[in-house]
């Protein structure tokens, strides 16, 4: 099949082109095609590079922006927390400011901590068990 075959390439190339006007001018709209085909393709894989490369540069913002986003949110969850735990002991030292402000409180408080008495009281002191163990 391979002699064949070369025997075919070299009649096709004993083949000898017209050299006239009509043969010309299809020659030259087939290398214009031609051209216009290479060009067509350069921008179109030009294009594509380009785009890939926007594309490539969005989806890496787009991630970065996602972390960031995520460790704001994480922040923001500590902070609230820290926030609730402010407000709870804002809530008791504002109680416990209620109660300093009631004299009765404030007598009942002495007696117990610093073993102070009324008039005719007398004061007595009984160990806890836990101690004595």
């Amino acid at each position: 099949m391979a002699k064949r075959h070369t025997q075919r390439d070299r009649k096709q190339n004993t083949v000898r082109t017209l050299q006239n006007d009509y043969v010309r001018t299809t020659d030259e709209e087939l290398k214009f095609t031609n051209k216009q085909k290479i060009l067509f393709r350069r921008r179109i894989v030009a294009f594509g590079l380009f785009a890939s490369i926007i594309l490539v540069f969005f989806v890496g913002t787009i991630f970065t922006q996602e972390q960031r986003i995520a460790k704001k949110e994480q922040e923001k969850a500590e902070v609230l927390a820290e926030l609730e735990q402010i407000i709870e002991q804002q809530e008791m030292l504002n109680l416990q400011i209620a109660k300093l402000e009631d004299d009765e409180y404030i007598a009942k408080l002495a007696r117990k901590e610093y073993f102070l008495s009324d008039e005719g009281e007398i004061i007595f002191t009984i160990p806890d068990k836990k101690e004595e163990e």
